[in-house]
């Protein structure tokens, strides 16, 4: 399940994701990042997975389908979560997402958005 969080404003914008994520998280996700982008022109995301559980694999293809879509418009992607993975996998999905993506720890939660809004 995806929440969009309070903070987000301008150009950034912000998601919990809490527990597995399913195809209808993209429903939700799509449209919000896409009329911010048309606002905006470029865009800038925090996503907390401090509580994500994995993600169903009949949401794969609506995942790879948001990065082929957003890529270009994503200037930065903070993601918070404590996880080892995220640590090492995140810098990885940069060619993917983002032009730029740093992990921050659950505690560090307005370096992210101070990251992301800078």
């Amino acid at each position: 399940m995806l929440e969009k969080m309070s903070q987000s404003s301008g150009n950034v914008i912000g998601y919990k994701v809490t527990g597995k994520v399913m195809p209808e998280d993209y429903e939700q996700l799509v449209p919000e990042v896409e009329a911010l982008v048309e606002k905006e022109g470029h865009v800038r995301m925090v996503i907390d997975m401090t509580q994500f559980k994995g993600e169903a694999m009949k949401a794969w293809g609506a995942d790879w389908h948001f990065g082929r879509e957003f890529h270009d418009k994503i200037d930065k992607l903070a993601v918070i979560g404590d996880k080892t993975w995220e640590k090492i996998l995140m810098p990885l999905a940069k060619p993917f997402y983002a032009h730029a993506v740093k992990v921050f720890k659950s505690d560090e939660a307005d370096a992210a958005w101070e990251w992301a809004q800078s």
